[in-house]
């Protein structure tokens, strides 16, 4: 079985895309000429971010790499399918899916009823996940409560901006966005916003292997919720059925813990 894996980058792409980043024409033309390159025709096309460690990066060999990418690539071999994944950024994967330049997503995207009742399909949740506050290791913030008249840092788009929206008026701050995660803890490293509001486990993985001076706070995380694959178009249910029953098989067969523990430990 042939597994295309492409890392084109949000900066490429254009045209219908630009306002967002975009996918380039060449990428498309490449995708539709792959298309005729197994049995059934179809090579599924599969939008990522760019940084969202451990569960997608790019390694220090230049690989694209992750629990994300390596659960798809379980999947697939399980359910027989073909895929190319598309490393584009938040965003720009977002807006591949509803533009039709793209069949899914995976890119530790939060099941949430928000984002199902503006459009997006989800396949069973993955992992589960909690969203969190990180703050510079010799801060002297403690909890929410020190935050009034400060200003946080949060990734556009994700869980954990929601979290911090959902705190800003009763704790009285404000809230700067970025486009990526490790621009995010820059902010907090270098004092322009006093703490960062991130998924916990990419958080962590972070810290520990960035080695970076920043702490997550105690009894600071939501309840969170399971990370899952996601479509915009339903005539794409047959990858959602796939991804459901290859996920299961891959649990059962030990595969799923095996991909978990290479990240996690």
């Amino acid at each position: 079985m042939k597994k295309a894996l492409s890392l084109l980058m949000a900066a490429t792409l254009a045209l219908g895309l630009a306002a967002c980043g975009g996918t380039s024409t060449d990428a498309n033309n490449d995708a539709a000429n792959d298309s005729n390159a197994s049995g059934d025709g179809k090579v599924w096309v599969i939008a990522s971010d760019t940084v969202f460690k451990p569960f997608e990066y790019t390694d220090a060999s230049g690989n694209f790499v992750g629990i994300d990418v390596d659960l798809v690539d379980a999947i697939a071999e399980d359910q027989g399918f073909e895929y190319k994944i598309n490393s584009l950024g938040w965003d720009a994967a977002i807006a591949a899916c509803q533009s039709g330049q793209a069949d899914g997503m995976i890119a530790g995207a939060s099941i949430t009823d928000e984002r199902k009742e503006s459009g997006w399909i989800f396949s069973d949740g993955y992992y589960q996940a909690t969203q969190t506050m990180t703050v510079a290791a010799d801060s002297d913030i403690t909890g929410f409560a020190d935050l009034s008249g400060k200003t946080v840092a949060v990734k556009t788009g994700t869980q954990g901006a929601a979290y911090a929206e959902s705190l800003k008026d009763e704790y009285g701050f404000e809230i700067t966005y970025f486009e990526d995660s490790p621009t995010m803890y820059q902010a907090v490293l270098g004092g322009q916003t006093v703490a960062c509001f991130e998924d916990t486990p990419i958080m962590a993985a972070s810290i520990k292997e960035g080695d970076l001076a920043l702490k997550i706070l105690e009894d600071t995380a939501n309840e969170g919720a399971p990370y899952g694959f996601a479509i915009f178009n339903a005539d794409n249910q047959e990858l959602i059925d796939m991804f459901n029953a290859g996920l299961a098989n891959i649990k059962e067969n030990g595969k799923y813990d095996e991909i978990i523990a290479k990240y996690l430990g």
